[in-house]
């Protein structure tokens, strides 16, 4: 396992942030970060994704900070420009991977299928991200993959909840991404901030029996 996948197996669970408004998107972030989650994918179809994460990883230098649903090489070029700490796509690009490549950066291509899994893997993805991961198999189609590629770190995204986060673990997953459950989008348009923080507690808490 690469460095970077051990340190996102520690995280555990990668929020995605996706919003169509940016200052909800950035209160759901400074929320997770303020109560400890250690690894966020912002997504580029965040208006101004790129001001986000570069004033997030001003604030939060601890925090792994990465940047999702990255499909051409400009949103490349500008995510890594902005600090990001690695780049995600829903599918492999080879234009994406080799700037990413090119830059010494972790690139987390998509995949739903175990020749797509291996191909990324022999690409040089640092970890495969395995999506959509329920509608694929769940925990059991994770399992399998890891029977056939066990040197290939997995995140399956896509219907991952804090009910069946330790699932997708004891699976053999290196870590899992979710998004709805850690971005409270509708109490945040209501400004509702204590309601907001209190999912986001509820749904951090459900994952991690222990402290952070």
């Amino acid at each position: 396992m690469t460095t970077f996948a051990h340190d996102l197996s520690k995280a555990r669970l990668v929020p995605v942030i996706r919003h169509p408004e940016h200052d909800i998107a950035r209160a759901a972030c400074e929320m997770l970060l303020e109560e400890g989650v250690g690894a966020l994918e912002i997504t580029m179809s965040v208006p101004g994704a790129t001001d986000l994460i570069a004033e997030l990883v001003a604030r939060f230098p601890l925090a792994t900070i990465g940047a999702g649903t990255v499909l051409t090489e400009m949103e490349a070029h500008n995510a890594l420009e902005a600090g990001s700490d690695f780049i995600v796509s829903p599918c492999w690009s080879d234009e994406v991977a080799q700037i990413v490549h090119n830059a010494s950066m972790p690139y987390l291509p998509g995949a739903m299928t175990p020749g797509e899994v291996l191909h990324h893997g022999n690409g040089g993805a640092a970890l495969v991200k395995v999506f959509p991961a329920e509608a694929a198999g769940g925990p059991s189609f994770i399992k399998a993959l890891r029977s056939v590629f066990p040197a290939i770190p997995l995140m399956p995204t896509g219907g991952v909840s804090p009910a069946n986060t330790q699932l997708y673990l004891d699976a053999g997953a290196t870590c899992v991404g979710m998004g709805g459950q850690l971005l409270p989008a509708h109490a945040l348009e209501r400004g509702d901030v204590v309601g907001a923080r209190a999912q986001i507690l509820a749904a951090i808490q459900a994952d991690h029996p222990q402290p952070l």
